[in-house]
């Protein structure tokens, strides 16, 4: 495995850690609500690497309210005559919000540049042009952190071959990520060009060795957590109040509403 990772992270061990971290991530929702704080974290990596599962860890226990996913599908015909960060733009959080890039405005310098989807020049100039865009958010205020989740030959092949075998994740399985298998070369070529431009110092990027999915989503966690001086806030004092005496209310007869069938007691 890369990075001298050879044991997988024990099941026990995992999620012992990801719900101290998961308590973590609620701290760090409550700090950036009550400080106006506004945070984008980008994740991008190759094909099965990983970056689905570690967002649905990050958001599990998180408020939609607060923090979203923004997964853009492919551009419409008007979007591709916009700028090209434009519709990236309109995604980004208000004060008190947190947005998560299931992958970003960082697909020109990869499926688009390796498919053919943009031109050369379309290409060099995403990568001219995302540094200042970066410096523009991270000067406004926004914190910035971009994660590339790296996922060796063997270990997306096999990744593959079980999405394929299983029904309930073979939506999954597009034909451009079938594609990815034979342009392997290619995309690791686009994703060096992509970190020499805009591995930056306001906005660096943070590779995160995937290979074990449970190792990559703790180590991705804690590193966010890290990053962010976030601290508790205050918790507002709730009781639960006493439900007042009765008024004479009564519920109408069942037979007047349509019920679920109770499927459960069939099994």
């Amino acid at each position: 495995m890369a990075g001298g990772q050879t044991a997988k992270v024990p099941r026990k061990v995992y999620e012992q850690e990801l719900l101290r971290l998961q308590t973590e991530l609620v701290r760090l929702q409550e700090w950036v609500r009550a400080q106006g704080a506004r945070l984008v974290v980008v994740f991008e990596g190759r094909d099965a690497a990983g970056k689905g599962g570690t967002i649905k860890r990050v958001t599990e226990h998180l408020n939609p309210r607060v923090a979203r996913i923004a997964a853009l599908p492919t551009p419409t015909e008007r979007e591709r005559t916009q700028w090209y960060f434009q519709r990236y733009v309109a995604q980004l959080p208000a004060a008190g919000e947190i947005v998560l890039f299931d992958r970003s405005w960082y697909n020109r310098a990869g499926v688009e540049h390796v498919m053919g989807f943009c031109t050369k020049e379309e290409h060099q100039r995403f990568l001219h042009q995302c540094p200042i865009f970066e410096r523009m958010l991270v000067e406004d205020g926004i914190l910035l952190r971009k994660y590339w989740f790296s996922v060796s030959d063997t270990e997306q092949q096999e990744r593959f071959r079980k999405r394929l075998e299983d029904p309930l994740r073979r939506w999954k399985l597009s034909p451009m990520d079938l594609e990815s298998i034979t342009h392997w070369e290619a995309y690791s070529r686009a994703k060096d060009d992509m970190m020499v431009h805009t591995d930056i110092p306001e906005a660096p990027w943070y590779v995160v060795e995937s290979d074990d999915k449970r190792r990559a989503r703790l180590n991705m966690i804690a590193h966010l957590l890290d990053s962010v001086p976030y601290h508790g806030v205050p918790e507002p004092s709730v009781e639960l109040p006493q439900r007042p005496p009765s008024t004479g209310y009564e519920r109408p007869p069942r037979d007047l509403q349509t019920y679920v069938p109770d499927h459960a007691a069939r099994l």
